[in-house]
């Protein structure tokens, strides 16, 4: 291999991109809501491997896009087949039937995943999700209390303009009974829609039901619904839902054609989308019921719910309504070093160890450079390290705003700027 020229610019790969402060606040302070409701909730964090073993993936969604082009694939030099993982719930259900925790389960996670997939505002190869799943539990109580978790979070933010949608997918057997009747009825109505159509009519028609295409709008605004053909327990189940989301005053519309991405799905199945997005991209998460994904891991039949929601699309929601607007962490103090000594780094510590905010010059600047660093990183004060304060237990503290000055004794100067950022604020 040829040596890397030394003039080559490195960036981001395709469909990635960094977080830089101060954008990485907003990250932080999102989290840190969704842990802090998912807690209240009585969620506990999981942290499942980037990477599973292929047929993790391959087992619960083998037909759909996300698994047969989308995915990341990799064999390691043991001949292990992996693939870094696309989506959440399957890693988690996984992690589930290796532990056999006792039911019900409920926890929530953080992580990045990995899609193949044309990049575009949003919509990253790597992105960040949270997200929360509950196993072992079919009351549709639980399906409710998933709904409020999500729905509460989006509250939290500061975010208004997002609206829950609902739909049932039924059992499998009920859900292959539709199929066939929806297969049949797009195949006979759009015939004249060209063979794109047609072939994902045949092949995956469910998939055609959250199609964008303007031409197939009204085919699919005709087509039949799922809800007419769930049973009767499954329809007791979703009534019960909607009644439970009325009772918290979570307003809900129903949305007979919403279809998640997976194949793992049953039941219950929502998503949020936000009106300060474009409609084609408008979803900020989503989620639903699978009930047989355990089983199909080889555990006893366990029911389960889950959501994600993509930390990046929620963000540009936010935007969109001027949501999340954090604070700059301004600095409480600047310390400037004018002796050299090494007392400047004994300064800054006590004020941090205090629970300030703090951060100092390097490299011997001169005065006036460490005060310009000073203004420039919006500290409160200026904590001035000098020879002759020194010599009088002291150090010289200017409040840069007002540009005011004195002396506070040396030992005292942590507590004298915390007393002074409380009383502010």
């Amino acid at each position: 291999m040829p040596d890397a020229d030394p003039r080559t610019v490195y960036r981001a790969p395709v469909g990635t991109h960094d977080v830089l402060p101060p954008e990485s606040e907003r990250w932080i302070a999102a989290v840190t809501r969704f842990a802090d409701r998912a807690t209240r909730f009585g969620y506990g964090l999981v942290v499942t491997p980037v990477f599973e073993h292929l047929e993790v993936f391959q087992r619960v969604g083998a037909s759909t896009d996300v698994v047969r082009k989308e995915m990341y694939e990799l064999t390691d030099r043991g001949g292990r087949h992996l693939a870094l993982r696309p989506e959440g719930t399957a890693p988690v259900v996984r992690a589930y039937v290796e532990h056999r925790p006792t039911p019900p389960w409920k926890v929530w996670y953080l992580a990045p995943h990995f899609r193949y997939e044309r990049p575009q505002r949003g919509r990253y190869r790597q992105h960040w999700q949270l997200g929360a799943e509950v196993l072992g539990s079919d009351d549709p109580d639980v399906d409710v209390e998933v709904i409020a978790l999500a729905y509460g979070f989006y509250a939290d933010l500061g975010l208004n303009r997002v609206r829950l949608l609902l739909n049932s997918m039924g059992t499998p057997e009920e859900r292959a009974v539709y199929v066939e009747r929806l297969r049949d009825y797009l195949v006979t109505h759009g015939a004249d829609l060209g063979e794109e159509f047609l072939t994902r009519a045949r092949e995956h028609p469910l998939r055609v039901l959250d199609a964008k295409e303007e031409a197939w709008q009204d085919v699919i605004e005709r087509a039949p619904q799922l809800t007419e053909h769930l049973g009767t327990a499954s329809r007791e189940h979703f009534e019960a839902v909607q009644r439970g989301l009325d009772k918290l005053g979570i307003p809900h519309e129903l949305a007979p054609r919403l279809v998640r991405g997976f194949d793992y799905y049953t039941s219950t199945t929502f998503e949020f989308a936000s009106d300060a997005l474009d409609a084609a991209q408008n979803a900020v998460g989503g989620g639903g019921r699978y009930d047989q994904l355990a089983e199909e891991m080889g555990a006893p039949p366990t029911p389960g719910i889950g959501f994600g929601i993509g930390i990046e699309r929620v963000l540009i929601a936010c935007d969109g309504e001027g949501a999340l607007a954090v604070p700059e962490h301004r600095l409480d103090a600047f310390v400037v070093d004018t002796i050299g000594d090494g007392s400047a780094n004994a300064v800054v510590n006590e004020l941090r160890v205090a629970g300030l905010r703090a951060d100092r010059a390097y490299g011997g600047r001169s005065l006036k450079a460490q005060m310009k660093l000073a203004n420039r990183a919006g500290a409160e004060y200026a904590v001035i390290v000098g020879r002759d304060e020194a010599a009088r237990g002291t150090v010289a503290v200017r409040h840069l705003p007002s540009g005011q000055q004195l002396e506070v004794h040396r030992e005292q100067v942590a507590a004298w700027v915390r007393e002074r950022r409380e009383t502010a604020g």
